[in-house]
């Protein structure tokens, strides 16, 4: 993500990220109360350096069922601590003993019944609390950057583990759209890698020319806190720059499809303009019959707070909605070396 440009002028700090999984800390808001009955088990887990695959699979061994049939709702950091939850389809069976469950970095937190499994990306979110250490740089102007934040948000970048190591998935993604043999189970992973690096490359160029976080002619507004959308009428733009400044409604940028994207006049000439320079790409995801969708470009955290617990080490913390990432805010504050 070094490479994408900055909105608040870049980054006034260097600090160490992760130097033990403790550093980020990471806790699921499913947004949900289970029932206490039904087919599936809900675990409530704590895990520590884990890969949430892999836990899954664990579980489905512990368990006695296939894998398929445990299921989470969002994928976790693996160097981290988080908590979130999983569930088990047990259909008339009795539940084994958890507290038996064998994994050393898991703590199994709590175990109900549920009638409904739990489906990839059903969350509200997720709360982070994140150290900084050995930081060097100017606090001054950390502390005015992160004042920024909590006022304009931070671009709603995708985060590098989208893309793969070195951002292989890219170069796979054309592969698969050039016919080659990819195996099925991969494709949505590289369709989905495909189509952020087409929004990537629209809000780069949004907050190279400073308006990320403004309703542009033909805008398609985002409605906060909803994925729902709305072309703004030009006729309209003074109530839509209100409502962009309380962080009612925000700009948003196109998930690629197939046919135009929804957006009018300034703003889809500029994502054609983007998608033109991705164009292997963008044949690639039209011709997958995707229908085209939006993301919003401008990512305001929640209940953002900030404590220096010493010199150099800031703590972080903040609440951001599913599917965006801690890194495009943390970016704007800090670059960072990871020790693991």
């Amino acid at each position: 993500m070094s490479e994408l440009p900055y909105a608040h002028g870049g980054p006034p700090l260097s600090a160490v990220l992760r130097a033990t999984p403790e550093d980020f800390l990471v806790d699921e808001d499913l947004g949900i109360t289970p029932s206490g009955e039904g087919e599936h088990v809900f675990l409530t887990v704590r895990k520590r350096g884990t890969n949430s695959d892999w836990l899954a699979e664990r579980i489905a061994a512990f368990a006695g069922v296939p894998a398929r049939d445990v299921s989470f709702a969002g994928m976790k950091d693996r160097h981290a601590v988080t908590t979130q939850t999983y569930s088990v389809h047990l259909p008339g069976k009795e539940a084994p003993d958890w507290a038996q469950f064998p994994e050393p970095d898991v703590e199994i937190l709590s175990h109900t019944r549920h009638h409904r499994k739990l489906r990839r990306g059903a969350l509200n979110g997720n709360a982070f609390r994140i150290t900084l250490r050995e930081i060097t740089g100017a606090r001054d102007q950390a502390e005015a950057c992160l004042q920024a934040i909590a006022r304009r948000g931070v671009p709603n970048y995708f985060g590098e583990q989208r893309f793969g190591r070195e951002g292989q998935n890219i170069q796979r993604a054309l592969s698969l759209f050039a016919g080659r043999r990819i195996p099925r189970k991969q494709h949505g992973m590289l369709i989905s890698a495909a189509r952020s690096q087409i929004f990537n490359a629209v809000l780069a160029c949004r907050v190279q020319a400073g308006n990320w976080d403004r309703i542009l002619n033909g805008e398609c507004c985002c409605l906060a806190g909803s994925r729902s959308w709305f072309v703004a009428d030009n006729a309209e733009q003074a109530t839509h720059d209100v409502r962009a400044a309380k962080g009612d409604i925000h700009p948003s940028g196109p998930l690629w499809g197939s046919g135009a994207p929804p957006s009018q006049a300034e703003a889809a000439a500029l994502e054609e303009a983007v998608a033109q320079q991705n164009q292997k790409l963008a044949e690639g995801l039209a011709r997958q019959r995707l229908d085209q969708d939006r993301r919003a470009l401008r990512l305001v955290p929640e209940a953002l707070q900030w404590e220096w617990t010493d010199a150099r080490t800031l703590v972080v913390a903040f609440s951001l909605p599913a599917g965006s990432y801690a890194t495009a805010v943390l970016r704007e504050v800090a670059a960072w070396r990871e020790t693991v």
